[in-house]
């Protein structure tokens, strides 16, 4: 599907990874949500991928029909219902994604301020935006450096000199 790079778009970031095969059920119920979505009756343009069985990204190209009210609020729905289908928290926004030598991993803001004191994560470690509002966005600022993004605004001071 060609999408506008102004597409809109939702991240929603699980607390846990998700096995291979819950993701994959997953995708499928994702893809018959945004294939029957809709604004005020009108088919929206969208897709949804779950990224590193950890997120789940909604885009929306408002080009034909913008998402409303309602429509979220269907989206929103699904998400809740996922949420005890799976037994995640998809709604924490202070659970925190970085990348680690392994895979991703997250943690609260608690223990997050604790790794980034120990040295473990640092202004290199890459973290996730799940702020961006756009696919271009998506592409460019989503997976970036600390240094990068809105967390150094936040935990900067917290950083280890690097003497």
């Amino acid at each position: 599907m060609q999408v506008s790079e102004n597409s809109r778009v939702w991240i929603y970031q699980s607390d846990k990874e998700l096995t291979t095969a819950q993701t994959q059920k997953l995708q499928q119920q994702l893809n018959n949500f945004t294939q029957s979505w809709t604004a005020h009756n009108h088919q929206l343009k969208a897709a949804a991928m779950v990224k590193y069985n950890r997120f789940i990204i909604l885009l929306v190209d408002e080009s034909q029909a913008g998402a409303t009210g309602c429509s979220i609020d269907k989206s929103v729905h699904l998400m809740k219902q996922l949420e005890q289908e799976y037994q995640i928290n998809l709604f924490d926004r202070f659970n925190l994604a970085y990348q680690t030598a392994s895979g991703i991993a997250s943690a609260p803001r608690a223990q997050f301020e604790e790794l980034i004191k120990a040295g473990v994560i640092d202004e290199n470690t890459i973290v996730f935006n799940n702020m961006v509002q756009t696919l271009a966005e998506l592409q460019t600022k989503w997976e970036v450096p600390l240094k990068n993004s809105w967390h150094m605004q936040l935990f900067g001071g917290l950083l280890v000199s690097q003497l």
